[in-house]
C-alpha cells in the first residue's frame, strides 16, 4: 500500500495549520473564533483520516513468494486473494501521471482459470510486476 492513502489527511493537516496561522492575524474576535473553529474541524478530520489510513495500511498485506501471489486486506471482514505463480497469465500495470511521479499504481493480475484481480494503489507496481513475472529457473 502506498503513502498516497494519507494524502487527504496531509491536506487536512495543512488546512488546520493555515487556519491557525490566520487566527493569529485577526483582531476581530468573531473572525478569530471562526478560524479556531475551522482549525478544530480540520484537525478532527485530519485525525480521522490519519487513523483510517494507518489502520488500512496496518491490515493490508501484499506479497510474492516463490509459489504464489498473496493479497490480504481487512481486519474483521477479511478478504484474501491468492494465486499460484503457475496460473498467472498476465500482469498489467496502470499508472497515472501522478502515479508515475510518486511511484504508485494499480496492478491487475489475470490468471488461467482464476479470473482477474486488481490490487489498487500499490507502491512500486513495476517492481512488483517483475517479481511476479520473473521466476528463477
Amino acid at each position: 500500500m502506498n503513502w498516497m492513502y494519507f494524502l487527504p489527511a496531509i491536506a487536512a493537516w495543512i488546512v488546520m495549520v493555515a487556519f491557525l496561522v490566520l487566527w493569529r492575524f485577526f483582531t476581530a474576535e468573531v473572525l478569530a473564533l471562526a478560524c479556531l473553529a475551522l482549525a478544530a474541524g480540520a484537525g478532527l478530520a485530519a485525525l480521522y483520516w490519519t487513523a483510517t489510513a494507518w489502520f488500512h495500511r496496518w491490515t493490508t498485506e501484499t506479497d510474492v513468494t516463490n509459489m504464489r501471489v498473496v493479497h490480504k486486506t481487512g481486519f474483521i471482514k477479511r478478504e484474501t486473494f491468492e494465486m499460484s505463480l503457475d496460473k498467472v497469465e498476465s500482469v498489467d500495470v496502470k499508472q497515472s501521471i501522478l502515479g508515475r511521479l510518486m511511484d504508485y499504481g494499480d496492478l491487475t493480475i489475470q490468471g488461467v482459470g482464476e479470473g482477474t484481480r486488481t490490487i489498487t494503489t500499490i507502491t512500486s507496481p513495476l517492481a512488483f510486476r517483475n517479481a511476479i513475472t520473473t521466476r528463477p529457473v
